[in-house]
């Protein structure tokens, strides 16, 4: 595996949801979006065939997303999210003071907390890369993408329960 692979954490549950997603769009979804291509295509031209453009879209689309979800499920790390020993790590539940507010989010993959709507971080992302390995009290700051200087303060850090 090379270094710029990243490891996404998932549970169990998001694992075999994300896996049946998988299947589905790879063997239904793709039989389906070929018989709409085909169908169109019958109709005649394809310059301005609308369906025929649109059914070629939504196939990039599914495709795409097919790649994603192969990625993601090779390289996950499948279990119950950490128990929390008050470090900011990947599948944890963060209270944190964010510019002066307070916020409460999961650090991970959307794809973990997709039922759930606590808002979520990437550990790459530059909050998430920022915090991980903090523990509770610690203070730090991270540039935003607008390149400003944003302040953090880790107030709690807790077990990801599926809220």
């Amino acid at each position: 595996m090379s270094d710029d692979t990243q490891v996404t954490f998932l549970t169990q549950d998001a694992y075999d949801r994300l896996a049946a997603e998988l299947e589905e769009l790879s063997t239904t979804g793709r039989e389906e979006i070929a018989k709409r291509i085909e169908a169109a295509r019958e109709e005649g031209d394809l310059k301005e065939n609308g369906g025929y453009h649109a059914a070629k879209d939504e196939q990039g689309k599914q495709e795409a997303r097919i790649r994603t979800l192969q990625g993601l499920l090779k390289h996950a790390k499948v279990g119950e999210a950490p128990v929390s020993t008050g470090v900011v790590e990947p599948g944890t539940v963060v209270t944190a003071v964010v510019a002066g507010g307070e916020e409460v989010f999961l650090l991970g993959n959307r794809e973990i907390a997709s039922n759930s709507k606590l808002d979520v971080y990437s550990e790459a992302s530059p909050l998430g890369s920022a915090i991980l390995g903090l523990k509770e009290g610690a203070q730090t700051s991270y540039t935003a993408p607008n390149g400003r200087e944003i302040a953090v303060e880790i107030v709690k850090v807790e077990t990801y329960a599926g809220q």
